[in-house]
């Protein structure tokens, strides 16, 4: 299935002062049109803060997972929460993704609206309006495939009394999910397990299409740990598959088998791949690789290469592709400049952004390695405490680059962020949709 996206609703969409980052006192630009306008982060030409993505390292990332999915044998629905962009939606599909990956129904009327039509729910699908728009979507788009997890028979029982009231053309397609005790959502056990699957095999308007989990809550970066942890939960995945299999409870040509992460997808890609009796698509779900991080992730990709033997640890990594840069707007202490960035503008949830990058104008060309002992301690709604070496060569108005950990609470800061070239030219913008 090719998945080609309509875009132009974004590219012809205004983009004025009203959105935080916009050039002062310039005209409204359409934002397809944002590139052509000589803007340059460096040159004064945006205010800041200023979110940024770096083309050469989005492009580096897309190929990077093609390859990494190509050679492991495995699907990828790259979790579209992390972004909330149609634009790099398409890039995925373009790069090879199988379909993108929800977490509300929201979202995947979004992504249906754009054009995609491969999209699971890694969630579960629960309330009147929400099993009502699902009906309505795949009504009205007959080419829309479309799965959500279930995990309870009062969750099965509610849908089913919900889409007693609006029947539609075409009945709707679960996936059984498993859990661990003490995590999120999920069937605690096999007993439990089959025993919704049966129930979802008997219903009267729910297919069972395969099974899933999501292992990247109980992770935490000991590889030895992570990796007997997912490879144990993917063989309770595969015991509950087969059971269903034999069981003939598994509807359609094909079953899938899918989890979700950005921090184990290596092992999910080794371990999860099974032998049914009908073809079986094994979906990868990650969404952060695609800006990738200079935090957690980094972290996490480290035991991901090495996990993934000589050739893929010899192999460059991931790029951090998203970048937030700030101002030193004041030195008040010889150990301390305050950036003019906040929790408004970076993500601070699994890390303090990383300043990576200084700039001086007058002084520097290109952007220089900033000292290596300089960190951000802690932030308030609108400024950065950055710690220092006394001597460190910082001054107020100087720039300051940082990569970040865990893109997804970023992205939710941003409606709009510019794309640059490797020299922090503005070459286009993406739009968000939080």
């Amino acid at each position: 299935m090719i998945q080609t996206l309509n875009l132009d609703s974004i590219e012809r969409e205004p983009v004025d002062a009203s959105t935080k980052g916009f050039p002062h006192g310039a005209p409204p630009t359409p934002l397809g049109e944002i590139g052509a306008q000589g803007w340059h982060l460096l040159k004064g030409s945006l205010p800041l803060p200023q979110a940024v993505l770096k083309d050469s390292a989005l492009a580096h990332n897309h190929a990077w997972m093609r390859d990494f999915t190509q050679a492991t044998g495995v699907l990828l629905a790259p979790h579209g929460k992390t972004t909330m962009a149609p634009q790099i939606f398409a890039q995925q599909l373009a790069a090879g993704a199988w379909g993108i990956t929800v977490a509300t129904v929201h979202q995947l009327a979004l992504c249906v609206g754009f054009g995609v039509r491969r999209v699971i729910m890694a969630n579960q699908l629960l309330g009147a309006a929400a099993v009502a728009e699902v009906l309505r979507l795949q009504a009205k788009h007959a080419d829309l495939e479309f799965y959500f997890l279930v995990d309870s028979l009062a969750q099965l029982r509610s849908i089913e009394a919900e889409a007693g009231l609006h029947p539609g053309p075409r009945r709707l397609s679960a996936l059984l999910e498993l859990g661990v005790t003490g995590g999120r959502t999920g069937c605690r056990n096999a007993d439990e397990a089959l025993t919704l699957a049966r129930a979802v095999a008997a219903s009267q308007c729910v297919d069972l299409a395969g099974v899933e989990c999501y292992e990247g809550l109980q992770l935490n970066g000991d590889s030895a740990h992570d990796a007997k942890f997912v490879a144990e939960l993917m063989r309770a995945m595969q015991e509950v598959a087969v059971s269903c299999d034999r069981a003939g409870w598994f509807v359609g040509s094909s079953i899938i088998l899918s989890a979700g992460g950005s921090a184990a997808f290596d092992i999910v890609a080794r371990e999860l791949p099974t032998r049914l009796s009908k073809p079986v698509q094994t979906i990868l779900r990650s969404g952060c690789y695609v800006t990738h991080d200079a935090g957690f992730y980094e972290r996490m990709l480290v035991n991901v290469r090495a996990r993934s033997g000589r050739d893929w640890e010899a192999r460059e990594g991931l790029r951090a592709a998203l970048e937030v840069w700030a101002q030193v707007q004041s030195r008040p202490e010889p150990s301390l400049a305050i950036l003019t960035m906040g929790k408004r503008d970076a993500s601070f949830d699994l890390g303090m952004p990383r300043p990576q990058w200084q700039f001086r104008k007058g002084r520097d060309a290109r952007p220089r390695a900033i000292h290596n002992d300089a960190k951000v301690m802690a932030m308030n709604d609108q400024h950065a405490y950055l710690r220092l070496p006394p001597d460190a060569d910082v001054l107020v108005g100087d720039l300051i680059g940082c990569g970040i950990s865990h893109p997804c609470t970023t992205f939710d800061k941003w409606r709009v962020m510019f794309t640059v070239d490797d020299d922090y030219r503005v070459t286009g913008a993406i739009r968000t949709y939080f």
